[in-house]
């Protein structure tokens, strides 16, 4: 294993344990990974999506102390933290659909009850029949 996750500038011990979580444990893998990559593994793992973490990651990345960020920097960042968050809702919807809908083929719940609950879960999630 190489370089801690802590070694990339702005990323303290929340940081690591939230990467650890996703699966990423060292700072060579966050870098090949890239920050958006990155961020939605983190999000996936069930950590709360919260945008200074995102940019600090980013600025981070390319050596930056997460202060260096200018107003119109700041701007596109925030579309590319929307646009991770929305990827990683939908793979995680879909990956929730996938295992309600296994549990209801394997017997672990009727086909009923798993509609039931599969469209519950989407509700949550806000994720439309016709998405």
């Amino acid at each position: 294993m190489g370089d801690p996750v802590s070694s990339i500038p702005n990323l303290g011990p929340a940081a690591v344990t939230s990467y650890g979580k996703a699966g990423i444990h060292d700072a060579q893998t966050l870098r090949e990974l890239g920050a958006d990559e990155a961020y939605k593994r983190v999000l996936l793992a069930g950590t709360r999506p919260h945008f200074i973490g995102f940019y600090a990651l980013v600025l981070g990345l390319q050596g930056r102390p997460w202060s260096d960020l200018g107003s119109a920097e700041k701007r596109e960042l925030k579309k590319r933290f929307t646009a991770v968050k929305r990827e990683a809702k939908v793979k995680s919807a879909k990956v929730l659909r996938k295992t309600t809908e296994k549990r209801a083929i394997d017997g672990g719940l009727s086909e009923a009850e798993g509609r039931l609950r599969l469209e519950a879960a989407l509700d949550v999630f806000g994720v439309r029949e016709d998405e």
